[in-house]
C-alpha cells in the first residue's frame, strides 16, 4: 500500500465539497476518480498534493514515495527548445554524463588511473542502473506520443498554444516516472491518436496512477478501479466503467423503489389517521393515536441522495424523413488551401453515424456546407424527401449572448406560452429565476443544454451534431446518449468521445483527405477493422522491405560478381595482349615449338575470355 485516505472532509464558505471520502491505493493500481462537475475531484488531487489541506481526517503515504501532478500553471523557460525542456527531468543524469565524459577525457593524461576508473565505474552503475542510456529514445517516444512532429523539437517553447504546454507538462511528468501519478483530465488538448499512445503507456506504466476524467473509454482503458465522488462521499468500484454503470442504475433503482414503497406506507399510515380522526369519536381518536406511535416508530427510508435529479427528454421527429436521408457526391474543399476532395458517403434513414477523422481534415467544415453556410468547391450534397435538420453548434454560435435563456426560446418558438417555455426550461434545470440569466454568464455546461432545448423544440428527423458532448459531465453525457438511442429520426455526428461514439454509432464515415472509409459498425468494429489494416499495411511494408533488402543483397553479389568478371576479363585481355606481343619477337618466330605453345595458349586464353564475356552479358541482363 502507497496511500491510505480516511474520512477526508473540505469545506468553502460553509459549503461541504467533501464530506466522507476514503480509499487505499496499492503501488500498482489505477484508480479512476468520477462525479459530476463540482463534485470535488479536482479538490480531492489538491489536497493530496498538498496544494490543499483537508479540514479533517487521515492521509498516509508511503515513506519515500515520489508523487507528481499535473498542473494546469507552467512555469517553462519561453527560450528553451521544447526538446531541451523535455530534458529537464533527467538533469541528475545529464550531470552524471557529463561527467562520464570528462573522466573519459582524462583517463589519458591522469596520474592518479586508478581513482579515476573507480569513480567512472561509480557512476557507469548508477547511469546504467538509472537507465541513462534509454533517455534520449524516451524523449523521443513522448514527443512523438503527444503529437509533436520532428521538425518541431528544436524550437523555442514560447511559440506553443496554452494546450501545447499543457501537453509538454504531461510529457516532463511522464518522463519523471514517479510512483504515483496525479492526473486531472490528462485527454484534453490531445488528440484521438495522442490520446490511445498515452493510455497505452499508462496502461503499461509499472507504478501507480490516480486520474480525473470525464473520458470513460480511456478510463476502461487505462484504471483498475474506479471512485465515485457523490453529495460528498466516496464509493469505490473494482471494475470497469459499463460495469459500474450497471451497477449504480440498479442500486439507484433498488434504493428508489425502497425509499417509494416507504413513502407510500407512510402515506398509507397517515391517510388512516387523519380519516379516524376525522370521525371526532372516542374510540377512532384513541386508534389514530395508537397508529400515530407505529408511525413514529415505523424506520424512515432517507431519500436516495444518489438520485438523479437530472434531465429527462426524448427528441419527437414531427415527420418521418424518406428512406434516403444524405447524399455526397465526390464533394471538394478549400480555402487557402485544400480541406479534402473526392468524398462520397451515404446516409439512410434511422442510421446514426459518426463522421471521423483527424484534426483539420474539415468535419465541421462539412457540416457547413450541409448548412450551406459555404458553397463546395466541387462535388454535389444531395438531402433527402421531407429531411428536416436540427443542428448542435459545438461552438454555440446559435445562441445570443445578450438575450436570457428566456428570451432566446421565446424568440426561436414565439408559439409557446411562458408556462410551457418555463416547463422546458425546468426539464433541462433551468428553475426559478435561472431563466433570466443572460446567455452570456452561463457556463459551456449551460449553454450546451440551452442548445439542447432548442434542438428539441426544433421537432427535427435528421439531427447533426456537432461534438455534442463538449462541456457535459458523465451524467449528462448518459442522458443524451439515451435520448439518442431512442430517437427514430437519423444522426449524423462529429465526437471525440469514444464511448459516446461506441453506444451511439451504427456506422462510422472515417474521412481523409482524398476521401472516406465506410464502416457498418460501432467504434470497436471500426478499430478492430482499422488495426487489420495497419497490420495489413506493415505486413505489406515488412514484406516489400524483405524483398527490397533481399534485392539489395542479391544486387550487391552480382555487381561484386560483374567487377571481379571484368577484372577477370581484363587480366585475361591483357595476358593475351603480352603472348600476342611474345609471339612476333624473333626468338619465338624462329623457334617452331615455342610458337606452337604460345599460339595454343593464346587460343585457350581467348576462349577463357569469350566465357567469361558471356558471363558478364548474363549478369548484366
Amino acid at each position: 500500500m502507497i496511500l491510505s485516505c480516511s474520512s477526508l472532509t473540505k469545506s468553502y464558505l460553509g459549503k461541504d465539497v467533501l464530506k466522507d471520502v476514503s480509499f487505499k491505493l496499492e503501488e500498482h493500481d489505477k484508480l479512476a476518480i468520477i462525479g459530476v462537475n463540482g463534485a470535488g475531484k479536482s479538490t480531492l488531487l489538491r489536497i493530496l498534493q498538498e496544494e490543499e489541506h483537508a479540514d479533517s481526517g487521515e492521509i498516509s503515504f508511503n515513506k519515500n514515495m515520489k508523487l507528481g501532478y499535473l498542473s494546469q500553471e507552467h512555469a517553462f523557460d519561453l527560450e528553451k527548445s521544447i526538446y531541451d525542456t523535455l530534458k529537464e527531468p533527467f538533469e541528475d543524469l545529464i550531470v552524471i554524463e557529463k561527467r562520464m565524459r570528462e573522466l573519459e577525457s582524462l583517463m589519458s593524461t591522469s596520474s592518479d588511473l586508478d581513482g579515476i576508473m573507480r569513480e567512472y565505474d561509480t557512476l557507469t552503475q548508477k547511469f546504467e542502473h538509472e537507465n541513462g542510456y534509454e533517455m534520449e529514445s524516451r524523449i523521443k517516444g513522448v514527443l512523438n506520443g503527444l503529437g509533436f512532429e520532428e521538425d518541431m523539437w528544436n524550437a523555442p517553447m514560447g511559440i506553443l498554444s496554452g494546450g501545447q504546454k499543457t501537453r509538454i507538462g504531461l510529457g516532463q511528468l511522464l518522463l519523471r516516472s514517479p510512483d504515483l501519478l496525479l492526473l486531472d483530465e490528462p485527454t484534453n488538448h490531445l488528440d484521438l491518436d495522442s490520446i490511445e499512445w498515452l493510455e497505452n503507456y499508462l496502461k503499461n506504466y509499472s507504478k501507480a496512477v490516480i486520474v480525473v476524467s470525464h473520458d470513460r473509454y480511456f478510463i476502461d482503458q487505462v484504471s483498475n478501479m474506479i471512485m465515485e465522488i457523490e453529495n460528498g462521499k466516496s464509493t469505490l468500484y473494482k471494475c470497469s466503467y459499463e460495469q459500474y454503470a450497471t451497477i449504480k442504475k440498479h442500486n439507484r433503482d433498488v434504493e428508489l423503489k425502497h425509499y417509494l414503497n416507504n413513502q407510500k406506507e407512510i402515506k398509507r399510515m397517515q391517510d388512516s389517521i387523519d380519516t379516524l380522526k376525522s370521525f371526532g369519536r372516542e374510540k377512532q381518536v384513541k386508534r389514530a393515536e395508537s397508529k400515530e406511535k407505529a408511525l413514529a416508530r415505523m424506520e424512515k427510508v432517507d431519500r436516495p441522495e444518489s438520485l438523479p435529479s437530472h434531465i429527462r427528454f426524448a427528441f419527437d421527429p414531427e415527420v418521418e424523413s424518406g428512406y434516403d436521408v444524405l447524399k455526397v457526391e465526390d464533394l471538394a474543399m478549400a480555402f487557402d488551401k485544400p480541406l479534402f476532395d473526392s468524398l462520397s458517403f451515404d446516409v439512410k434513414r434511422g442510421e446514426k453515424v459518426g463522421l471521423l477523422g483527424p484534426n483539420g481534415i474539415g468535419k465541421t467544415t462539412f457540416f457547413h456546407l450541409l448548412l450551406n453556410d459555404y458553397a463546395p468547391r466541387s462535388g454535389r450534397i444531395k438531402i433527402g424527401v421531407k429531411v428536416m435538420i436540427g443542428y448542435y453548434d459545438q461552438e454555440q454560435r446559435s445562441l445570443n449572448p445578450s438575450k436570457t435563456i428566456f428570451d432566446e426560446i421565446s424568440d426561436a418558438f414565439p408559439r409557446m406560452t411562458n408556462t410551457e417555455i418555463r416547463n422546458i426550461c425546468a426539464t433541462f434545470l433551468f428553475r426559478g429565476d435561472d431563466v433570466f440569466k443572460t446567455i452570456d454568464s452561463l457556463s459551456g455546461g449551460e449553454k450546451g443544454r440551452v442548445v439542447l432545448i432548442k434542438l428539441l423544440l426544433n421537432k427535427a428527423n435528421f439531427l447533426v451534431l456537432d461534438e455534442p458532448t463538449n462541456h457535459l459531465d458523465i451524467q449528462s453525457k448518459e442522458i443524451l446518449e439515451d435520448a439518442l438511442l431512442d430517437f427514430p429520426g437519423t444522426i449524423l455526428f462529429i465526437s471525440h468521445d469514444r464511448y459516446f461514439i461506441n453506444k451511439i454509432a451504427t456506422k462510422i464515415v472515417d474521412m481523409n483527405a482524398h476521401g472516406a472509409t465506410t464502416y457498418i459498425g460501432d467504434y470497436d468494429y471500426f478499430m478492430a477493422h482499422k488495426k487489420e489494416e495497419k497490420a495489413a499495411v506493415e505486413k505489406k511494408v515488412n514484406k516489400d522491405y524483405l524483398e527490397t533488402k533481399t534485392q539489395r543483397s542479391m544486387d550487391r553479389k552480382i555487381k561484386n560478381k560483374i567487377k571481379k568478371v571484368e577484372e577477370q576479363i581484363s587480366l585475361l585481355e591483357e595476358e593475351i595482349n603480352n603472348l600476342e606481343q611474345l609471339q612476333t619477337t624473333d626468338e619465338v618466330i624462329n623457334d617452331y615449338e615455342k610458337y606452337n605453345e604460345i599460339t595454343a595458349q593464346i587460343e585457350e586464353k581467348n576462349n577463357q575470355l569469350e566465357e567469361k564475356m558471356e558471363e558478364w552479358e548474363a549478369l548484366n541482363e
